[in-house]
């Protein structure tokens, strides 16, 4: 089952230094070690709407809300609640911090289960023309436009 591509990035998850768009599948191919990181270092993710309430296509639900069980994620609950922890969280350093490329329900999974480290794959920066996702035209636009409308 291939995943849902939703490319209409708020200015906030573009702030959160997700500003390129990458396959995960190219990601999961890439050959790094795992390691253990303090969940502490990615607990800030949970303040960035990344996910969707059920039902619709918007960049409009925080991890934390998932947590709390808010009206409208149950979809993402149940994405958490199935997260399999023994696969590594894939992160690299932008603009100062750690972003996840893949493994944030993972994480919130390990959040919930009170671990104090997840174990995760460290992609370096200069392994971003390997991973890109270009999207087509009509994605683009439709991200210009979400993006100079909620700005």
């Amino acid at each position: 089952m291939g995943r849902k591509l939703r490319t209409k990035r708020p200015k906030s998850v573009k702030e959160a230094g997700l500003d390129f768009y990458w396959d995960p599948e190219r990601v999961w191919k890439l050959d790094f070690p795992v390691e253990e990181m303090d969940i502490d270092d990615l607990i800030w993710h949970f303040d960035v709407p990344f996910w969707e309430k059920d039902d619709t296509d918007d960049w409009n639900l925080t991890p934390w809300e998932v947590i709390r069980k808010i009206p409208g994620s149950n979809e993402h609950q149940k994405k958490v609640e199935e997260a399999g922890l023994s696969y590594p969280i894939d992160i690299m350093e932008n603009k100062g911090l750690w972003r996840i490329l893949d493994g944030l329900h993972r994480l919130v999974r390990a959040y919930q289960l009170g671990y104090k480290k997840v174990k995760v794959r460290k992609i370096p920066k200069d392994k971003i023309p390997e991973i890109l996702r270009y999207p087509n035209e009509e994605e683009l636009n439709k991200d210009k436009r979400y993006t100079e409308n909620k700005s």
